[in-house]
């Protein structure tokens, strides 16, 4: 349930910054209840006002980006199962993990550090997994 509302979260935030028209206004809660339509799992009462307070989406650099905390959660999942492939106290993955991603800081783009490390792109079946979402 979690998941579903931090996705909630993020199509609402993608949705007002991409779709804002200034002839027809913000639209702000007519959007959040197109998305609640589509994806929440609880609705909360018509007398809630959650936008008012969801800073995160004009605040502090995050405009249309709150999605970056589930594809965070992506990227920690994904990396983290090749140490459950391995054995979590795998020395040769360990040391990969150093050299592919933490020695390099923001040096290069975090996807080329993350295929330099996984030898892929993400997947999302790790999340999903330890999420208790799939098997």
């Amino acid at each position: 349930m979690q998941m579903v509302r931090q996705l909630e979260f993020a199509l609402f935030d993608f949705r007002i910054h991409r779709e804002y028209d200034p002839q027809q206004g913000a639209r702000i809660y007519e959007t959040l209840e197109e998305v609640r339509r589509q994806v929440a799992v609880v609705k909360p009462p018509v007398w809630n006002r959650f936008a008012h307070g969801f800073s995160h989406i004009f605040a502090g650099g995050y405009a249309a980006g709150y999605y970056s905390y589930k594809w965070a959660e992506v990227l920690s999942a994904d990396a983290f199962s090749l140490f459950e492939e391995q054995g979590i106290f795998d020395t040769d993955t360990g040391q990969a993990f150093l050299k592919e991603v933490l020695q390099q800081g923001g040096s290069k783009d975090a996807m080329e550090l993350f295929v330099a490390f996984r030898g892929r792109e993400p997947e999302i079946e790790p999340l999903l997994r330890h999420s208790g979402i799939t098997g």
